[in-house]
């Protein structure tokens, strides 16, 4: 994999996945892919493409590991608080006034982002009348998402994030300690969906009056990054907000004539 043909090797690796697993990733930045890809080809002591390619064709199996290691799932809870304030500020009580609040948290991984803005919906009394839907490629991620378990080593700075976010309780009073994992509160969860959904294949399932995909299109070349905001165009009602990563923008896309920004943040409301 580190030969000079190695180009070729995940072009002729990407069509595989594409024809035998229907998950297509042409339109992925090649930097990070190839550099992912190298590594678990390491990981597993591999000595030859060709064998790494069948095992990855021929076994469902390794392919949910391939998948696991090359799609990215850093995320935690209230991450960039900036962003979490402006929503519990201006955006959720202008949610408020529906008399049903559909959210989708595309890009979800282990529902870090889904758990943070169903604590917040709580806060603001409005939780009774939401439904958070949030969706992932990776089938892996999900299942752990589900769980609604956070590593105790990470309640400190979950923590901070929610009191500088603007959290109004104590952050403790929404999960209970269990050995080295804290399990988050049922009434956060039953709010929540988790399900599978390709951005690059799959259709929209909703409407929608807040979409966030933060740091997920960021991987993704201009036209599949494209695709997607049209996908999300699609989902979006009238007047719903789209909140995306610090990195990332609206502006040069197809449907960025439709949208204005928020000052301040990376959110954009619909208003054609």
């Amino acid at each position: 994999m580190n030969s000079e043909h190695s180009d070729e090797h995940l072009e002729t690796l990407l069509g595989d996945i594409l024809e035998v697993y229907g998950y297509d990733f042409t339109g992925y930045s090649r930097a990070s892919l190839k550099r992912r890809i190298v590594r678990l080809y390491q990981l597993d002591h591999f000595v030859s493409f060709a064998e790494f390619r069948y095992k990855i064709r021929t076994e469902p199996g390794y392919f949910k590991r391939f998948l696991e290691e090359v799609t990215i799932n850093v995320t935690e809870m209230f991450r960039d608080p900036s962003f979490y304030k402006t929503l519990r500020t201006e955006i959720l009580p202008k949610l408020g006034t529906y008399p049903f609040i559909r959210i989708w948290v595309a890009g979800c991984s282990t529902g870090e982002e889904a758990y943070s803005i169903a604590i917040f919906l709580k806060e603001l009394n409005l939780l009774h009348k939401s439904l958070i839907y949030a969706t992932d490629i990776n089938s892996a991620v999900l299942e752990n998402a589900a769980q609604a378990m956070i590593p105790l080593s990470k309640i400190k700075l979950y923590t901070e994030n929610y009191i500088a976010a603007g959290g109004s309780e104590q952050f403790s009073d929404y999960y209970a300690a269990n050995y080295s994992l804290g399990k988050l509160k049922d009434e956060l969860k039953s709010k929540i969906i988790f399900s599978t959904h390709n951005l690059v294949t799959d259709n929209s399932f909703n409407e929608f009056q807040l979409i966030l995909c933060r740091n997920v299109i960021i991987y993704f070349d201009r036209p599949l990054q494209n695709t997607v905001f049209e996908l999300f165009d699609n989902s979006l009602e009238k007047r719903g907000y789209l909140a995306l990563g610090t990195k990332e923008t609206l502006d040069f896309s197809s449907i960025s004539k439709n949208y204005e920004r928020l000052k301040g943040e990376k959110i954009w409301r619909k208003i054609h």
